[in-house]
């Protein structure tokens, strides 16, 4: 990991973006921070829409989380921002969106070829971030996953021990071979579900949280569309991280 920039936001947050190999990413530390007095972290995931883009959005969770003692890490997923194109996503994310717009079912078919080749790659690139990371003297454990995709949540959630919780964002599709490894999952989960979500199917996500294995799993389902989250939302994510983790 190769770090590119570093410069501080409100005097009380460090913000450095890296490069792990040719992988872009931000890491956001505490300036409170030190190797006497480590942090735990949280990992930001987000949908593959570049970080640039996602960038106002990342850097909000990452203040927010900073002031309840977390470090946060991101990084940019395949096929996005400036990493090179992934012809076989792409169209199957052309024809998802095709599928949609003509108001017809999305098939299985179509959804495995748009998120396990992202989950089979970006999954491991998370963990190489997270031992990069981990290496730092002011950043300890343990470590939370928070966001999506979903399905880079889950993988992450069976694979990698040193995630000790996961808050996961419900609304994207998730493969049938996905909701298998859900029923692996052991950590204590929260899961926000937008229930007028436009982009995700309820019932599924209401399937996908019945099938985690985890004993302690709570669901909290607002009114509202994709974008429409309330505030108090995150405090109460916030509050789970902070019983879990610190």
């Amino acid at each position: 990991m190769q770090f590119t920039s570093e410069r501080r936001l409100d005097d009380s947050v460090i913000e450095r973006a890296f490069n792990l190999g040719e992988i872009p990413g931000f890491l956001w530390t505490p300036a409170s921070a030190s190797a006497s007095s480590p942090v735990p972290l949280i990992l930001l995931g987000h949908p593959p829409l570049g970080l640039g883009r996602m960038y106002p959005r990342l850097v909000a969770r990452a203040l927010y989380s900073a002031a309840d003692g977390f470090a946060t890490a991101t990084l940019e997923l395949p096929g996005s921002g400036d990493r090179p194109r992934w012809p076989a996503v792409e169209q199957a994310r052309a024809e998802l969106r095709r599928a949609m717009e003509a108001g017809q079912p999305v098939s299985d078919e179509i959804v495995d070829a748009l998120v396990l080749p992202l989950v089979d790659k970006a999954a491991p690139e998370w963990q190489a971030a997270l031992d990069a990371v981990l290496s730092l003297p002011e950043i300890g454990g343990p470590v939370g996953y928070s966001g999506g995709v979903i399905s880079i949540g889950i993988r992450l959630a069976v694979i990698e021990p040193r995630i000790a919780a996961a808050g996961l964002f419900a609304g994207s599709f998730v493969p049938r071979a996905v909701f298998e490894e859900a029923r692996r999952v052991t950590v204590p989960l929260h899961v926000l579900l937008q229930w007028d979500d436009e982009g995700n199917d309820r019932q599924a996500a209401l399937d996908l949280f019945d099938a985690f294995g985890s004993k302690e799993k709570s669901l909290h389902a607002n009114m509202g569309g994709h974008t429409g989250v309330p505030q108090f939302a995150g405090e109460v994510a916030a509050q789970f991280f902070t019983r879990h983790l610190k």
